[in-house]
């Protein structure tokens, strides 16, 4: 094999190419007999598997309630909407759309607040500063899967009479000080479509151990219709099919060698990328772990020698797929500028935006998969100069 990068026309590393995500999902066969008798009870939704699947959920996360949804998106904005919040919400920009775009859809204004640049979550003084006489909650996001700032985040939300919601999405195979997270704040919402730890297709599930919320969630869930007709609420159709909630079942058996999994391939990376200068991993502090639904690095372009996009584009050609996530962050994006007023300053956020990749991460990833990426990371940096030369060599058009 060629020691030149791809980009400048050596053999590329992989001779297919590596997707960012690959879902590790059941077998038909594990499915068949239960698929059979779903089609013929008729019970397509509402029915045994539901509840199987949100007592097992439940007892995994250890909260008294953990309600199964058809998306986190919609179990983000039932959230609001039965906590009755209103006015304004904290919430960081470094994240995905979905964070912000519930908190509008329930008719609720974010404020956005910077993350701490190492770890990528909420920053906790940020949070505070960005608190206004109108703020009636705070939402933080376990981004990538690392656990955010839970204690520092409870108490500041205490301290100033706020509810304290967490978009989990990522969260799945995440533990905080030992323990899943879960059944801290006033609830946690979570994903279970095909690019997490625990898939049901496409769900989410809504943590809580507040009887009160639970009940308004699950009657939300089905229009705000508590079963008499007359609806208490304007709610939505949220309701998880049974096949969903089937597959989830399956897939929380999983979760727990998914995440072991995924903390080993992680430490791979960290190994065969950290000789590297200008690649930084993120910060898990002491005693948690990340689901790492995400395995994402930041590249300082001065000392790795070549831009982020630059090196993305590079690991393209050797068949590498990348994202990166966030860029533009959401307080950059055209539906949610309005809510950035003029005198938002994001440093962290934009940073990040600009620098963070996020590399292949999967359940069942080979260590000579991941140990490949670090080598095309070695001889793309090796070459760096040559690669910065050629990729700003203007594009041409042939003509005939």
């Amino acid at each position: 094999m060629s020691d030149r990068p791809a980009v400048l026309s050596g053999v590329p590393i992989f001779h297919s190419k590596i997707n960012i995500v690959r879902p590790l999902l059941p077998s038909f066969e594990d499915l068949k007999a239960d698929i059979e008798e779903i089609l013929a009870s008729g019970m397509v939704t509402k029915g045994r598997h539901l509840s199987a699947f949100e007592e097992a959920v439940a007892k995994h996360l250890r909260v008294k309630h953990a309600i199964a949804v058809s998306s986190c998106t919609l179990g983000l904005m039932l959230t609001y909407k039965c906590l009755e919040l209103s006015g304004d919400v904290v919430v960081p920009s470094f994240t995905f759309m979905a964070t912000a775009s519930s908190l509008v859809w329930a008719g609720l204004t974010p404020v956005f607040a910077d993350v701490d640049f190492e770890t990528t979550t909420l920053d906790v003084n940020a949070a505070e500063e960005a608190i206004t006489p109108h703020t009636s909650a705070i939402v933080a996001v376990h981004n990538f899967g690392n656990p955010a700032e839970i204690d520092e985040l409870t108490a500041l939300a205490h301290r100033r009479g706020l509810k304290l919601v967490f978009d989990a999405a990522h969260g799945f195979g995440a533990s905080y000080k030992g323990a899943p997270v879960g059944p801290q704040g006033d609830a946690q919402v979570y994903s279970l479509s095909p690019t997490k730890l625990l898939i049901a297709g496409e769900g989410g599930i809504v943590a809580t151990n507040n009887d009160e919320l639970a009940e308004r969630v699950r009657v939300g869930r089905e229009y705000g219709n508590d079963g008499n007709y007359d609806s208490a609420f304007a709610g939505v159709n949220a309701r998880m099919p049974e096949l969903s909630a089937l597959m989830g079942v399956r897939s929380l058996r999983n979760l727990e060698q998914s995440a072991r999994h995924r903390n080993r391939t992680a430490e791979v990376f960290r190994t065969g990328l950290g000789d590297l200068p200008g690649i930084a991993f993120q910060k898990i502090a002491d005693g948690n772990r990340s689901s790492y639904r995400e395995f994402s690095i930041t590249v300082d372009a001065d000392r790795f020698g070549l831009s982020r996009d630059h090196l993305a584009r590079a690991l393209g050609s050797e068949n590498i797929d990348t994202r990166k996530y966030y860029d533009p962050p959401v307080h950059r994006q055209t539906a949610y500028r309005e809510f950035a007023i003029a005198a938002t300053s994001l440093p962290n956020t934009d940073r990040l935006a600009s620098c963070s990749l996020s590399l292949p991460m999967w359940s069942h990833m080979e260590d000579e998969t991941a140990s490949k990426i670090c080598v095309a990371f070695h001889r793309i940096h090796e070459f760096a100069a040559d690669v910065a030369r050629e990729l700003e060599q203007p594009v041409t058009t042939a003509t005939r």
